[in-house]
């Protein structure tokens, strides 16, 4: 099977021949109607379910099938997923090695879930985990088992660094991300989330990131990342900043829903060198990209720093539920059962983690990650040239991250053309109905976000940019107007 491309043809690698009943294959044109199986499937959603869910209003569907970065819906439609479930399934839908230890575990008839008891299978995901990082942070790092969710291991992060120095704010950054429960909200750049919810965790203090091409330090005549460092300096130092030395810092590398925006090394560098100046633990949040996906196995490992503790989730369970906070050994001073939680055992995850891991290392795809993002920058940044509402394409490896803004409306924000949420969402639902799945985030909601897997081969990467453009052209020739 194939598919059709300006250039030619791609072969699929035929993960869509394992699919039935397709009508509809990623790139031809569909016509989207309220009159679908789909679409019962969300009339009975909406009656049912919370009204806090999100995804199926941007995403109308109902899935039926999955197989590598292919899914199909109820109707038969085919589409590409660069979402991959916002990240987690690093190898795909349904890889045959993920399969395998899933079935394995389920044939030997080996314990699902254990609490914190040991397990040969948690040994050996332990080794394998700790094999993914620097030696220099391998070796004196320990790992603790959380809930399932990537905020769970956030909330643990907390604990302990506040157990171990005995301070009671936490440092956290505009833009930031770390989960939707009580302390993770709390540390979240997006007011959207946090402006209803009274009582939020206290003594947290924001910190400007270095996002660059809109700088949060206005014009100070230096460079983004040396004004956001040496304010963060002085906001440490001076002893009428009013802010108490923090417990510990949090960032993420490369900031994910707050619009794929990547830290500068050198300013990793400087914030690493003060919070160690400082005596304050360094906390990375690597849920969304650890495991390969910005082209190196974790995103602080760019920069080449060393920090104290390191959040993971999403790809680490192969899918499936799991959360683990690794963090220096000199931190552990909690005592038994300071954090917990029913599903921190869930073997399933470790053993889909421990086929995921070895499969990343053994095929390089932290290689083919950075490889893959380069191409799709080349692309996309052709798009940009042909097309007027690109305003700023980024990222790294597999965490990109395209801008949406209005030239044509004569406003600036932060010396750029304004953002554009409006015809960020129409963008994707064109490509939407052109079969291929991307989010959206970022402030103003106008960041169009590509999170592949990690397997994505070259041909599919110039397909899917092939529909981006077509669906960039088809929206700006229905919202982008002058006001003249």
């Amino acid at each position: 099977m194939s598919i059709r491309m300006e250039s030619g043809t791609v072969d699929t690698n035929r993960d869509i021949e394992v699919f039935s009943n397709v009508k509809q294959l990623p790139g031809e044109h569909r016509t989207t109607t309220g009159d679908t199986i789909s679409q019962g499937y969300l009339d009975r959603q909406a009656a049912s379910e919370s009204n806090a869910r999100s995804y199926p209003r941007k995403l109308p569907f109902a899935l039926a099938q999955a197989k590598g970065i292919y899914i199909k819906d109820v109707d038969g439609n085919v589409y590409y997923d660069c979402l991959s479930g916002a990240g987690a399934i690093a190898l795909g839908h349904n890889h045959t090695v993920v399969q395998d230890a899933i079935r394995t575990e389920l044939d030997n008839n080996l314990p699902m879930l254990t609490l914190d008891i040991t397990t040969p299978i948690k040994e050996e995901f332990v080794k394998e985990i700790l094999s993914c990082f620097p030696e220099e942070f391998a070796k004196n790092a320990k790992v603790q088992f959380c809930g399932p969710s990537g905020a769970d291991a956030v909330e643990a992060a907390i604990k302990l660094v506040k157990i171990a120095t005995g301070r009671r704010s936490m440092a956290a950054f505009h833009g930031g991300y770390h989960g939707m429960t009580h302390g993770a909200l709390s540390m979240m750049g997006n007011l959207g989330s946090k402006n209803l919810i009274p009582g939020l965790m206290s003594d947290v203090h924001f910190l400007p990131f270095p996002y660059n091409y809109r700088s949060p330090m206005g014009d100070v005549g230096v460079d983004p990342d040396v004004a956001c460092s040496n304010y963060i300096d002085t906001v440490l130092t001076d002893d009428e900043s009013g802010v108490t030395k923090p417990a510990g810092i949090i960032v993420e590398a490369v900031q994910g829903e707050g619009g794929k925006i990547p830290a500068p090394d050198a300013w990793m560098v400087r914030l690493r060198k003060i919070t160690k100046e400082q005596g304050i633990p360094l906390i990375i949040d690597e849920i969304q990209s650890g495991l390969g996906r910005t082209g190196k196995m974790f995103a602080f490992e760019h920069s080449g720093i060393i920090p104290d503790v390191v959040v993971l989730s999403k790809a680490i369970g192969g899918a499936q539920p799991l959360a683990v906070v690794v963090y220096n050994k000199e931190l552990d001073v909690w005592g038994p059962g300071a954090h917990a939680g029913t599903f921190r055992g869930n073997q399933l995850g470790m053993a889909a983690g421990i086929a995921t891991i070895k499969f990343i290392k053994e095929n390089k795809l932290a290689d083919n990650a950075a490889k893959m993002g380069e191409l799709f920058k080349t692309l996309l940044s052709g798009i940009q040239a042909d097309t007027k509402c690109i305003g700023d394409i980024r990222g790294r490896g597999l965490m990109l991250g395209v801008e949406i803004v209005n030239p044509l409306s004569g406003i600036l924000q932060s010396g750029k053309p304004e953002r554009f949420e409006k015809l960020a969402r129409r963008i994707q639902f064109e490509c939407f109905s052109r079969g291929l799945i991307i989010e959206i985030g970022g402030r103003q909601s106008s960041v169009l976000r590509f999170l592949p897997p990690l397997i994505i081969t070259e041909e599919q990467v110039k397909h899917i940019c092939s529909i981006f453009k077509e669906a960039v052209i088809a929206a700006e020739d229905t919202m982008m107007v002058s006001p003249n």
